[in-house]
């Protein structure tokens, strides 16, 4: 209860029962629309996949504004792209279709889903036949990342360092030698402070090359940064990933024990690639059109 000099008693509480009341309305006017997407998304599909590519952006930033704290009332009506099913899904229908040894709920974020279909990261992940949701909006990442979990069931970004997959993870191990850790830390060293560190890829099945990240900040989410005002030039950990069954790990492999010059271009030129891929800005685009020429020839 407040009281002050200026007003008298009764006054005050009459004020505290007025705001009382307008909490009241606004919790049930919540509630009440909350109720009614529901319906809609249960019984009219369509009509809500329309509301949704309106005013989506506006539910996802209701979690994210809050800190999370309007998750409960939120997270059953948000939808994104589904790589299986093709189209959009919720949360509960992706949860409803997760694979009996798969324990997260997996994503890749992108600028459209024809570029998140191309993203390397995905192929191990594709290969199980797990889904993938897609986040090509720029509140999506921020949003899930208030939201931690759905139904006790973390998210994972497939570009994190770690995709939780223990079987291929301990085969990756096993497959490592002294030779190829020699291979990565020059890398790293050529690389230096670009990349956090250079490992052979556990998420790799067709492509050459990639990035991950590690720590909260991913690449989508610094390009967000990035591109705000007055931006604090906050950063992704970017590791750069090489797939050791591709043929270009044997080219790595030769240039390292025979021609440390050529390597440290071919390096180069592997991470630019990489940034490339993501979307990213390459700091010299005329060094990368010249390394390109003189591998040439």
């Amino acid at each position: 209860m407040v009281d002050s000099e200026d007003l008298s008693l009764n006054i005050s509480r009459e004020l505290l029962q007025h705001n009382r009341q307008l909490s009241l309305i606004a919790k049930n006017i919540k509630n009440k629309i909350k109720s009614e997407l529901a319906s809609i998304l249960k019984n009219d599909r369509e009509k809500y996949e329309d509301f949704y590519k309106s005013f989506g952006r506006q539910l996802k930033y209701g979690i994210y504004s809050e800190y999370g704290s309007n998750k409960e009332d939120l997270q059953d009506l948000l939808m994104f792209y589904s790589s299986t099913e093709k189209k959009m899904t919720t949360l509960e229908e992706y949860v409803s279709r997760m694979k009996g040894d798969q324990k997260y709920i997996y994503y890749a974020s992108g600028e459209s889903v024809e570029r998140i279909d191309k993203l390397p990261q995905t192929e191990t992940l594709t290969d199980k036949g797990y889904e993938i949701l897609y986040f090509t909006e720029d509140v999506d990442e921020f949003a899930i990342k208030m939201m931690f979990e759905y139904k006790e069931k973390q998210f994972k970004s497939v570009s994190e360092g770690e995709l939780g997959i223990d079987a291929d993870e301990k085969e990756d191990i096993k497959n490592e030698d002294d030779n190829d850790k020699k291979l990565l830390d020059y890398m790293k060293e050529i690389l230096g402070d670009k990349v956090k560190d250079v490992r052979i890829s556990k998420r790799l099945k067709k492509h050459p090359v990639c990035l991950s990240t590690e720590g909260p900040v991913s690449i989508e989410m610094e390009k967000v940064l990035a591109a705000m005002p007055n931006n604090a030039q906050v950063a992704a950990q970017k590791v750069l990933e090489i797939n050791k069954d591709n043929e270009i790990y044997a080219t790595l492999k030769g240039a390292f024990e025979n021609d440390k010059d050529k390597l440290k271009l071919y390096t180069e030129l592997l991470y630019n690639q990489a940034l490339l891929i993501e979307g990213l800005t390459i700091a010299d685009p005329l060094e990368f059109s010249n390394t390109i020429c003189k591998l040439m020839v």
